[in-house]
C-alpha cells in the first residue's frame, strides 16, 4: 500500500498552496524569504484590535458588570460552550485555542467585509481581509492539525493510531489521508467563501449604482460570522473526537 507517499505527496500539495497567487501582490523581502505585505499589514491590524480589546477586557474589571463587560463576558462563555459541546470532557485547556482561532478569523472577515481597504495605494496589489489569502487560511490549518495530533497523544498515547485500523485494517489507507485531508478541507473552505464574498462585492459595486450592493454587503457579513464559527467548531469537532475515538 502506498500510504507513506499519497501522505507526503498531500502534505507536499500543501505547502505548494503557499505559492498559489490570485491578482497581484506587493511583496517583502525578509532575509532570503518572500512575504506577501498586505497580509502581514492587515494581519497586525486585526491582532492589535483583538489585543487591544482583550486589555480594555482585563484592565478594570466591575463588581456590577458594564455593558463592555457583559459583552466580553458573553463571547467568552460562547467560546466555552462551543469548545465543550465539541470537545466534551476536558474542553477546559483548548478554549485559548479555539477562542483564538474563532477571535481572528471572525475580526479578519469583518475587517474585509467593513473596512474600506482598497483606498489605501500600494505600489502592487492591494489590502483585503487576511482570511482572503490561501497563506493565513493554511497557516489556520495547520496548527489545527498539530492540535487534534497533539490532543489524541497526549490522552492515548500510542494507542491513538490504532484508531487508524478501526473498524477494519482494510480502512488504514482512507483514515490516514482522512487526517491529512482535514487542513487542506478547512483552508480552501475558509480561504474560497472570503474570496467568493469579495470578489461578487466589487463586481456588483462596478455595475450597479451604489446602494443596490449593500443588501449583499450585509449578507457578506453574515456569511463571514458563520465561516468563523464553522472553522472553531470543526477545529474543537477535531480534538473531540482525537480525544474520544470516534467519528
Amino acid at each position: 500500500m502506498n500510504v507513506l507517499p499519497c501522505s507526503i505527496n498531500t502534505l507536499k500539495g500543501l505547502y505548494d498552496i503557499s505559492g498559489v497567487e490570485v491578482g497581484q501582490h506587493f511583496y517583502w523581502q525578509i532575509g532570503g524569504f518572500q512575504v506577501h505585505a498586505q497580509v502581514l499589514i492587515t494581519s497586525w491590524f486585526v491582532i492589535a484590535i483583538l489585543l487591544g480589546s482583550a486589555t480594555i477586557a482585563v484592565r478594570n474589571p466591575q463588581t456590577i458588570p458594564t455593558d463592555g463587560q457583559n459583552f466580553f463576558e458573553y463571547v467568552l462563555e460562547f467560546i466555552r460552550d462551543l469548545s465543550k459541546t465539541q470537545i466534551g470532557e476536558g474542553y477546559g485547556p483548548w478554549v485559548p485555542f479555539i477562542g483564538t482561532i474563532f477571535l481572528f478569523i471572525f475580526v479578519s472577515n469583518w475587517s474585509g467585509a467593513l473596512l474600506p481597504w482598497k483606498i489605501i495605494q500600494l505600489p502592487h496589489g492591494e489590502l483585503a481581509a487576511p482570511t482572503n489569502d490561501i497563506n493565513t487560511t493554511v497557516a489556520l490549518a495547520l496548527p489545527t492539525s498539530v492540535a487534534y495530533f497533539y490532543a489524541g497523544l497526549t490522552k492515548k498515547g500510542l494507542g491513538y493510531f490504532g484508531k487508524y485500523i478501526q473498524p477494519t485494517p482494510i480502512l488504514l489507507p482512507i483514515n490516514i489521508l482522512e487526517d491529512f485531508t482535514k487542513p487542506l478541507s478547512l483552508s480552501f473552505r475558509l480561504f474560497g467563501n472570503i474570496l467568493a464574498d469579495e470578489l461578487v462585492v466589487v463586481v456588483l459595486v462596478s455595475l450597479v449604482p451604489s446602494v443596490v450592493p449593500i443588501p449583499v454587503m450585509f449578507l457578506g457579513l453574515f456569511t463571514s460570522g458563520i465561516q468563523a464559527l464553522i472553522f472553531a467548531t470543526l477545529a474543537a469537532a477535531y480534538i473531540g473526537e482525537s480525544m474520544e475515538g470516534h467519528h
